[in-house]
């Protein structure tokens, strides 16, 4: 929940937003870092609020229903500035879920394995091409960091597939 809750009350330091608004960001911009979704950030939202870090006030505009406006508070701020600091100086943990594939890849004759490792590389090139046109967020920006941080792990990931093919393609030989 720490990189949730940092995600959800580092988008209200900047200033006060209903839901919709917050998921809309998230979706449209966050979707290389994060992978939650509405019911998760809201139900974090609500933790949040339970937990006296952010308020919540009651909004209404014509005929549309009433909405939830979220703001971080003071304790909210001291709360995000602590969880920024353990995760700017934590180790990174690395799991990959293809890895999974990789250690019980020799369950498969090698001509199923490599086309799928094959297809794997092409999807990450693809992914990394669209990565790479993320616009840049200004200079001395966190989320160019966040983002070059993604590319970087891409190109490794597509370095070790290019690899690991070529290797698996010669002792098929």
């Amino acid at each position: 929940m720490e990189q949730r809750s940092l995600i959800l009350l580092g988008l209200l330091m900047s200033q006060s937003q209903h839901g919709y608004q917050i998921n809309e960001f998230i979706e449209r911009n966050l979707s290389a870092i994060t992978d939650m979704k509405k019911p998760t950030a809201y139900a974090t939202l609500d933790k949040l609020s339970q937990k006296g870090y952010i308020d919540i006030q009651l909004e209404q505009e014509g005929n549309r229903p009433t909405r939830k406006v979220y703001s971080i508070n003071e304790n909210g701020k001291q709360y995000f500035y602590q969880l920024l600091l353990k995760n700017l100086s934590s180790p990174e943990s690395m799991n990959y879920q293809g890895d999974i594939g990789l250690m019980f890849m020799d369950f498969l004759p090698i001509e199923e394995s490599l086309p799928a490792l094959q297809e794997r590389l092409s999807k990450n090139k693809d992914l990394l091409e669209i990565i790479k046109q993320t616009p840049s967020h200004g200079e001395e920006s966190g989320v160019n960091l966040a983002i070059e941080h993604k590319i970087a792990m891409l190109e490794a990931e597509v370095s070790f597939l290019e690899k690991s093919i070529k290797k698996l393609d010669l002792t098929s030989e």
